[in-house]
């Protein structure tokens, strides 16, 4: 498997500072962490599970510091500036050969893709969502019906109730998976989040290897 790279691009008039790993084909995931002022980093578990998943599979990872997080310059700008780090992320992803843009948030990063997602951006083709945190941030999910392709979280979540996010995800036709005995932060559970995540992989039969993601 690849080793990851460090690497930095220019972000409007800040930089970014991302690790990234080569896939075998032209997609590739974008992988966005928790929130900024609660110590979310790109270092992070749950953003760890998911790059090691979508490598296992081939597919080319990017996670990054949103700005104000470790090397990536600017502040915190409560979700605004955070949808033009996304997009940045994505664009880079574009420049290293990647045709196909999976966008992966987890927590934070979910809700700051849902307010990028209403834009619709022509760069990402699926999208899937980690422990959205609805009982944090207020999440418009209305003009989100078909942008998201899948959604999981745990049934002890203070964060995001799993009862409320079930119809969330029948109203936007998302699926979705909720996990047994398993908080926010998914300590000591990153196994059941891997699996959960390739058998999602599995049943929507996404290749990574050859011809990039294949519904």
């Amino acid at each position: 498997m690849p080793v990851e790279e460090k690497v930095f691009w220019k972000n409007s008039l800040f930089t970014a500072e991302g690790l990234w790993r080569e896939g075998t084909g032209e997609s590739g995931v974008v992988i966005c962490h928790p929130h900024p002022l609660m110590g979310g980093s790109m270092y992070n578990n749950v953003v760890e599970t998911i790059r090691d998943v979508f490598s296992g599979y081939g597919c080319a990872t990017l996670r990054f510091n949103f700005r104000g997080v470790g090397a990536s310059t600017g502040n915190y700008d409560e979700g605004r500036g955070e949808k033009q780090d996304i997009l940045s992320a994505c664009e880079y992803m574009k420049s290293r050969g990647v045709k196909k843009i999976i966008l992966a948030g987890y927590s934070f990063g979910a809700w700051v893709s849902s307010r990028l997602l209403k834009d619709r951006p022509a760069l990402i083709h699926s999208t899937i969502f980690v422990s959205p945190p609805q009982k944090y941030f207020d999440f418009d999910w209305s003009g989100l019906e078909d942008t998201v392709e899948f959604m999981v979280c745990g049934d002890s979540d203070p964060f995001c109730d799993a009862d409320d996010l079930k119809k969330n995800a029948e109203y936007i036709h998302a699926q979705m998976k909720v996990l047994p005995a398993t908080d926010h932060f998914y300590a000591g559970r990153e196994a059941q989040l891997a699996k959960c995540l390739s058998q999602y992989i599995h049943e929507k039969k996404l290749d990574f290897n050859e011809n990039g993601v294949k519904v």
